[in-house]
């Protein structure tokens, strides 16, 4: 139709704004209120997702997403209008998607993730975890990526459906954390003693959780020491020092009490010639 628009003459322009005019009028009509319509009511899911608290990189997405969606409507809707078959321009549409689809398999997978990411919260910015075999401090998350920043603060980007694909471990969501630290002591001294020593330290630092309660207990019998456990919880963030600072203590500690903590040993038998003759 537009084809032949360009060789009509001017007596055929008349008679084919005539015939045609309404049509495009109305094509015209359709595309003014259609888009103004489509971006207020886009507008409005907005602000309906933003007051349900979403996630505002989400709630953007979603309202870009059905916006386009609106917009792709509206011109099918439009060409109809016009005179033009729907028929073909549908296909040529899901051709075109399908195609789009296949090129961007894998930015759609890591799209799909984001969005399940954003939506469940299995993490938030600042949480520290252990996603997709990175550990790190979460500093960003968007709808194609998590950016992660490491112990040693390097920057770790890592995809999202590599996140999605494997287990996630949030060091930081119930906001305390368990340690656990080992402790070997000589043969020789006091097993009481030595828990009363430990037991003394964890309640004089404020720091370690009282609920739940830590415990200590001696563990196993190494081949040269006794060895005592010791469990106990803190916040997240006093998560490192306490346990450090209680390390040294309880070396400190061990020292002024006569607590004695062995090297491992080995006993050597030499056996002389008389010996081997026996």
């Amino acid at each position: 139709m537009f084809d032949h628009l360009l060789r009509l003459s001017r007596e055929d322009f008349s008679l084919f704004f005539t015939h045609h005019g309404p049509a495009l009028l109305g094509a015209a009509l359709v595309l003014l209120l259609g888009h103004w319509l489509a971006r207020r009511l886009a507008n409005f899911i907005q602000r309906a997702m933003h007051r349900a608290a979403i996630d505002p990189t989400l709630s953007g997405f979603l309202r870009n997403l059905i916006y386009g969606v609106l917009i792709a409507v509206l011109i099918v809707i439009a060409l109809q209008t016009a005179g033009v078959p729907s028929a073909p321009l549908l296909a040529a549409l899901g051709a075109g998607g399908l195609a789009i689809g296949l090129a961007l398999q894998g930015s759609l997978s890591n799209l799909a993730w984001g969005v399940l990411l954003i939506v469940f919260r299995p993490f938030k910015v600042g949480d520290f975890i252990d996603a997709g075999g990175v550990e790190g401090t979460v500093e960003g998350i968007n709808l194609m990526h998590t950016q992660l920043v490491l112990a040693d603060n390097r920057e770790a980007v890592v995809p999202n459906a590599k996140i999605g694909a494997d287990a996630i471990i949030n060091f930081s969501r119930r906001g305390t954390r368990r340690f656990e630290l080992r402790v070997g002591i000589g043969y020789d001294s006091d097993i009481g003693a030595a828990i009363g020593v430990v037991q003394r330290l964890i309640e004089a630092d404020a720091r370690i959780l009282q609920d739940p309660a830590p415990t200590v207990w001696s563990d196993s019998l190494g081949e040269s020491a006794i060895h005592l456990l010791l469990r106990a919880y803190t916040r997240t963030g006093d998560f490192w020092p306490a346990q450090t600072d209680l390390l040294r203590a309880v070396k400190e500690q061990f020292d002024a009490q006569g607590i004695r903590m062995p090297f491992p040993q080995r006993e050597v038998r030499i056996v002389g010639a008389a010996e081997e003759r026996k």
